[in-house]
Formats: C-alpha cells, structure tokens, sequence
C-alpha cells in the first residue's frame, strides 16, 4: 500500500475575493523571518494582499519581496505588540491603504527559557505582553473593523504545544500559549455570530532555521533525543505549518471555528 502525505498548499487553500472583486487583505505579525514569512509567502501565493509587521520595519524587506514575487502587495509596518499605540497605528494604517483586514494571523511571540524561579518581572512582561496582552488587543482591533464592515474574516493564532503539556524552564512561554489557546476558543464562540472564525495552529518542535534555535538544533544528540519522544518519529516542517494555516484561513474550513490544529506528531497523547 502506498501511504500519500497529504499536504495542503497555497494552491489548495485559494481565498475567495470579495463581492467588489478585491483580493482579501491579510495582516500577519511577526513576519520578517521562519514560519512568519512562510505564511505571508503562502498567502500571497493564494490570492491575498499582505500586511507584514515586525519591530522593526526594515527586517521585513526579504519577505515583502518574496510577497511581491508571489503576486501580492506588500505593506510593511513596524508593530510593538507591547505597545497599545503600536496596535492601534497598524491597524488604523491597514485599514486606510488596503480598506481593512479579513485575515490576521497572530504569530509574533516572545520566548523564554528559564528556570521558574529565575524569572524577572521584565521577562515576565515582555512575554506575556507579546504572546497574550498584545495579542489579544491586536486581534480585538482587527475584529472591531471585521464585525462594523459586515464581512466576516478568519483569525489564525499560532500556539504552542508548550500550552498544552508541561516542560522545564518554559513557564512564562507556556503560560503564555495556553492562555491563546483559550483565547481562541472564547472568542470563536463570540465572534460566530459575526462570521468570524478564530483558530490555532499548536506546532511542537519543528524543523527550523530559526538563529534562536540554531545551537539545539545543529546538537545531534539533542535532535535525536528530541524526535525519540514523538510517535510518528519526525518534527513538524514549516512547511506543513503553512499549509495549515492557509487551510484554516480557506473558504475550505468554512465551518471550522474554535479549533486547535495539534501538529507534533503524536506527542501530546502519549
């Protein structure tokens, strides 16, 4: 028997046009390098126009470029999840240049890895007000516009399965990641009635370039260590990310709100 990964591309995920004909406008943080860049790649390849942020705006030109080659616009802004003007400014420029938003996807986060006891109230802040407080008052300004247009949308949060299990040294980042998950539920339930769906992407370790990551991930002993402990025997790819997200933001997951896509290969029912 022969066994077909399936796989959910761009192509398999197209975004419908509004009624007048526009290509849907997405906002996508944290979008300058890894699964953030990758996604607005991806969108772009689907039909969308994008909003790239990060805290720094010039660390978005690789990615605005790769939005264009894939047949989008690209609008590149700096956004400070921490700072209420910074949200508030994103938002309100989004809306003026492009006319809103109908797909955001929260994938900015702040990590830490520390023992419980070590950690300050200045890491504490800076990753629950990135992962959790930003994230929440961004979302909720995105759908304030979604719900007084009258044309629905689709919110993607990436979590974490850290928000789901437990791990050493990875308090402040998984306390952060459950509180999203349940974000994402609370506010599918009272965002239906508008025709907004809110859902989440929970990756596991994945195979990355990320710089943050490099040294574990180049540690042999580590890696094999790590793939041990999943059932399926392999990480997660951003690949497959993207494509999760393409498809949970797709006219496809039409009736899909609420909704907490586990990709870690097993790990969280062992």
């Amino acid at each position: 028997m022969r066994i077909v990964h399936p796989r959910i591309d761009a192509q398999g995920a197209r975004m419908d046009r509004s009624a007048d004909g526009e290509r849907p406008r997405a906002l996508v943080t944290g979008a300058s390098y890894g699964v953030g860049a990758a996604i607005a790649q991806a969108l772009a390849g689907a039909g969308c126009d994008l909003v790239l942020t990060a805290r720094h705006a010039a660390r978005l030109a690789a990615t605005a470029g790769r939005v264009e080659a894939a047949g989008g616009r690209a609008l590149t802004l700096p956004l400070d999840l921490r700072s209420q003007t910074s949200i508030a400014e994103v938002v309100a420029t989004a809306a003026r240049e492009l006319g809103g938003v109908d797909l955001l996807v929260n994938n900015a986060a702040a990590n830490l890895r520390r023992r419980a006891v070590d950690v300050t109230p200045a890491e504490w802040s800076d990753v629950i007000d990135t992962n959790l407080t930003g994230t929440f008052f961004i979302t909720q300004a995105v759908a304030r516009r979604m719900i007084g247009a009258g044309r629905g949308g689709a919110i993607v949060n990436i979590a974490s399965v850290h928000g789901m299990i437990t791990a050493a040294e990875r308090s402040a980042y998984g306390i952060s990641k459950a509180a999203l998950i349940q974000m994402t539920r609370m506010l599918a339930i009272e965002w239906a009635q508008h025709g907004i769906r809110v859902n989440a992407v929970a990756p596991g370790r994945l195979i990355t370039e990320s710089p943050q990551r490099a040294q574990r991930t180049n540690d042999p002993g580590y890696m094999a260590a790590m793939v041990a402990r999943v059932p399926l025997g392999r990480l997660a790819t951003v690949e497959e990310v993207v494509g999760a997200v393409c498809w949970l933001a797709s006219p496809g997951a039409a009736a899909v709100t609420g909704h907490v896509m586990v990709m870690d290969g097993g790990l969280t029912v062992v």
